[in-house]
């Protein structure tokens, strides 16, 4: 059994960790690279969130990663994907990409655009290590997720349309219009991670501006949008 209320922490932008670098502002939910801080080190298996701006004709080198399930949503502008596998694309805003890195892969992020491009960065621990690496993206209209959630990224067989990842882990995404209000339940041992990319909302009465991280333990929240709002979620074990 779960209680019916979840307990919801506001964690606000301006507490999180981050470093500018001229070329990228990052800021990070959780501790990474330079940032530390033991009590946000991660949220159930969801062990990166990061909030990146990507100034124009710049980005990320080639540079490996190995066991992690990286996704990647787009806010503004678009990012450019090259990989050691040879796989090439652009994901545009509102779009996802995902990266399983597996036994080893190296990738190269850039912005190729003429103006910034914002990001989430997430990363999720796998549910077994290995395994052949892969990349894919895929777009999602905004307008599929009007008022209601859509799953963009899963690792669960029934969610069929999503991107796969390999861990026991969904990534949603939702539009609201001021005034509309979405539910969600988390499941007993779960632990929910949320963040409205664009506008202001209420979590049971608790006010979350753009970009703010909201942390949900077991338990139904309902989310209601002050202002028009873009909001994202990952739900893991």
């Amino acid at each position: 059994m779960i209680d019916s209320k979840a307990k919801v922490e506001i964690r606000p932008f301006a507490s999180l960790g981050g470093a500018n670098h001229g070329w990228l502002d990052a800021h990070h939910h959780f501790s990474f690279a330079n940032y530390y801080d033991p009590d946000r080190m991660n949220w159930g298996s969801l062990r990166v969130w990061n909030d990146d701006i990507i100034q124009p004709q710049t980005g990320f080198p080639p540079h490996p990663h190995s066991d992690m399930e990286i996704i990647t949503y787009i806010r503004t502008g678009a990012i450019t994907h090259q990989d050691s596998l040879g796989n090439k694309g652009r994901t545009a805003a509102g779009d996802v990409q995902v990266m399983s890195a597996g036994t080893g892969i190296r990738h190269a992020e850039y912005n190729l655009e003429d103006e910034a491009t914002t990001l989430f960065q997430i990363w999720i621990v796998p549910k077994r290590t290995g395994g052949a690496p892969s990349w894919g993206t895929k777009p999602f209209p905004k307008s599929d997720r009007s008022g209601a959630w859509q799953v963009l990224a899963s690792g669960f067989d029934e969610d069929k349309d999503a991107l796969p990842i390999r861990t026991d882990a969904r990534v949603l995404g939702a539009t609201l219009k001021a005034g509309e209000s979405l539910s969600y339940q988390v499941g007993d041992r779960r632990y929910a991670y949320m963040v409205p990319a664009t506008g202001v909302i209420e979590v049971d009465g608790q006010r979350a501006n753009a970009r703010d991280g909201v942390a949900i333990t077991a338990g139904t929240i309902t989310i209601t949008a002050v202002e028009d709002s873009e909001i994202v979620l990952v739900d893991s074990d």
